[in-house]
């Protein structure tokens, strides 16, 4: 049986990041030449092997925890040395701290014994400089001849890219076997009651990277919350943290900040992440979205290539050094490559929102072409055999099979278990289309620019061909199909796909009213989130990457559009979910989770190969907040509304520092969700939301229309 090449797992590693770099190392600190281990810069590993030794012998792991936005700090003991008593008299403490440019790690031996101590501390080294795909794939590369420079340091180069290591007062021995594992080592002496601080740092150069470190600072406002249910605070403070740390940009415009997807397999642009994050980060400001919108559109489609999926108009999928290589499942991606069904929506849509938060228009303005030519690839591209709907299909037959978000191979099943075949008619799809169609008109419409009636009208011609199509008889009453397959059957599995559909306009309220009681069933609501498929359909497994694990942003965008729509009991399900996940996982949520009820473990099971942290789970956490303050605001129209998730159920709350047009507000909801805020610009008045009627349609015999 010819060997597997397996991916390696990540639940159990520890990660620091400051994009573009990034380290995973275990629990004790070390980072082993094994699995994805290593310390990254952009899509190269760097750093395959950092081991920590006290006379040769690894010290005992004692605890670890954060050390600020991006570091990690180890405990461990050396209990051979100091007093012969049960307790420990020597320890170690290790931080490391994740920089743009590089790492540094502080190492302190302390020693409480009633006697003198003597040791010699040594870390091993190693490089590969494997590419991230290589990885990934479960393999590694061949460790590189160090080369001895000054004293205290070491350097490797390769492929443009030189890597350095200094360490402070270190011996470095890079003779014999240790040309690839070269050790730094430093002699200590320690009287009674006696520290000493070791350092040593890695420095990488590297002019071929595609993404840089950002000049300046965060580019969003940090708020002040204060909640009943102090999981909220928790979960907010970690992941703008972590935020912080993923933030990239373009090298050729450092000022224009995006975020990278998430450490380690995605730490670069990705169309679709990069903009749901934005996305869900405006209630902090305009900025980050404003820099997203620019960096995405200097890279926007301008002629047909089946090689790349590029078309006029379309926005990127992903950013890579080189070509992005999966040996085992074929997949080959070039370095710039097109294949998403949805970022070109999703970019529309960001304009509009950054524009309704009040991105000022001489921001909007230089953006308006290309959002003429999104929308003109909606138009022309989007639909390759003329029916009216968005589809997609990978005719290289080495790209993305799948090009929605759920873009794993397997990820479109009927409810059988069937895999349907190409192309294919995603539903979240369709509402994405028919949102960016009405938010493009609205916004040619303010900036006098021809077109709009068009789209207003190619909306209402895709909600009727939806509302044709799309529906089918379920388990628990009519239910929008996943997708439509090459022949346009309904592929008729129950997904939390159907969520993104809330709030895009393309359902009714009576619609609206019975995806809501779908989403609210235990076969879906039932984990610590939304699953993705529902445990009533053959393909669900709970640790399946796209059929029945949980994501954090999926989970985040649905429950946002529930808690906006009035949906309040299934909104606040779904937040609870959540709040229970980000406990469990130290406040730090990953990109997924098992699907497991609630009642199997207590806590959710861990996807092992997870990213973590992740752009859109931890912006997850933004969105949560904006949904229980209810804080929804049209700058151009003057007005704001407040629709407050929080009160009986979630307890009070209350955010400062919050943004609308670039002021300052506060949001207050008391414990009877009534809410009141402070700071509006006096251009803005508070009007009353509308709420739908919310009819639960769950009849199978009865038209959901």
């Amino acid at each position: 049986m010819p060997e597997r090449h397996l991916q390696p797992l990540l639940h159990e590693l520890v990660g620091v990041v400051s994009a573009p770099t990034s380290a995973l190392g275990d629990p004790a600190g070390q980072i082993r030449p094994s699995g994805v281990q290593g310390v990254f810069h952009a899509d190269a590993r760097v750093l395959s092997r950092a081991e920590l030794r006290v006379d040769d012998r690894e010290t005992e792991a004692l605890t670890q925890g954060p050390a600020g936005p991006h570091g990690i700090r180890f405990v461990t003991l050396a209990r051979w040395l100091g007093d012969p008593a049960p307790d420990p008299t020597v320890r170690i403490d290790r931080t490391r701290q994740a920089g743009p440019h590089g790492l540094t790690e502080e190492l302190v031996v302390s020693s409480t014994a009633s006697i003198p101590v003597r040791a010699t501390v040594s870390v091993d080294l190693a490089c590969d400089l494997a590419p991230i795909e290589l990885v990934k794939s479960g393999g590694s590369g061949a460790p590189l001849e160090a080369k001895a420079g000054e004293p205290g340091r070491v350097e490797w180069a390769a492929e443009g890219v030189t890597v350095t290591v200094t360490g402070e007062a270190a011996t470095v021995d890079t003779t014999g076997d240790r040309t690839t594992a070269p050790r730094l080592s430093w002699p200590v002496a320690l009287a009674p009651g006696e520290a000493v601080t070791l350092r040593w740092r890695l420095a990488v150069t590297d002019p071929k990277a595609v993404v840089a470190a950002p000049s300046a600072g965060p580019e969003w406002s940090v708020p002040e919350v204060r909640a009943d249910d102090r999981r909220l605070v928790r979960l907010l403070d970690r992941s703008l943290a972590d935020l912080r740390g993923l933030r990239l940009a373009d090298p050729a415009q450092p000022g224009d900040v995006f975020l990278g997807a998430g450490v380690p397999w995605f730490l670069t642009l990705f169309g679709r992440d990069s903009l749901w994050a934005a996305r869900m980060m405006l209630p902090l400001g305009t900025e980050l979205a404003a820099g997203t919108l620019r960096v995405l559109a200097r890279r926007q489609g301008t002629r047909v290539d089946p090689t790349t999926g590029e078309a006029p108009g379309k926005i990127l999928h992903e950013l890579r050094r080189h070509e992005f290589t999966l040996a085992d499942n074929g997949l080959r991606l070039p370095p710039a490559y097109y294949g998403t069904v949805d970022a070109t929506m999703l970019w529309v849509g960001l304009l509009h929102d950054a524009w309704r938060w009040g991105l000022p228009a001489e921001q909007v303005e230089p953006l308006l072409p290309h959002l003429e030519a999104a929308l003109g690839w909606l138009g022309v591209h989007a639909d390759a055999d003329g029916d009216g709907f968005v589809e997609y299909v990978d005719t290289t037959g080495h790209g993305l099979a799948n090009q929605g978000w759920k873009d794993s191979g397997d990820a479109v099943r009927y409810r059988d278990g069937r895999l349907a075949e190409p192309p294919i008619v995603l539903a979240e799809v369709q509402g994405y289309a028919f949102q960016a169609a009405v938010n493009g008109a609205d916004l040619l419409d303010a900036f006098g620019r021809p077109g709009a009636d068009r789209w207003r009208g190619y909306a209402e011609r895709l909600a009727e061909r939806f509302r044709a199509a799309f529906w089918v008889d379920g388990r628990h009453g009519p239910q929008p199909a996943l997708a439509l397959d090459r022949d346009k059957r309904p592929v008729d599995s129950l997904t939390s796909n159907i969520g993104h559909l809330l709030g895009t306009g393309l359902l009714s309220d009576a619609e609206s009213a019975q995806v809501a009681a779908l989403l609210s069933t235990e076969a879906l609501a039932g984990g610590f989130g939304l699953r993705t498929m529902s445990t009533d359909d053959a393909g669900f497994s709970p640790l399946s990457y796209h059929c029945g694990s949980i994501w954090a942003h999926d989970t985040a965008i649905v429950l946002g559009g529930l808690a906006r729509a009035g949906y309040r009991e299934a909104a606040l399900r779904l937040a609870d979910g959540l709040l229970g996940a980000a406990e469990a996982f130290d406040y730090r949520l990953p990109e997924l989770y098992g699907g497991d009820g609630r009642g199997a473990l207590g806590r959710p099971v861990p996807y092992p190969a997870a990213c973590r942290p992740q752009a859109w789970s931890a912006a997850a956490a933004v969105l949560l907040l904006q949904a229980g303050v209810g804080l929804y605001p049209d700058v151009p129209g003057g007005r704001v509304e407040l629709r407050p998730l929080a009160g009986p159920e979630l307890g009070a709350l209350a955010a400062d520092n919050l943004r609308v047009a670039g002021t300052p507000v506060t949001v207050e909801v008391d414990r009877a969700a009534q809410p009141t805020i402070t700071g509006l610009p006096p251009t803005l008045t508070v009007t009353p939301p509308r709420i739908p009627t919310q009819r639960p349609a769950t009849d199978p015999t009865r038209s959901p229309a």
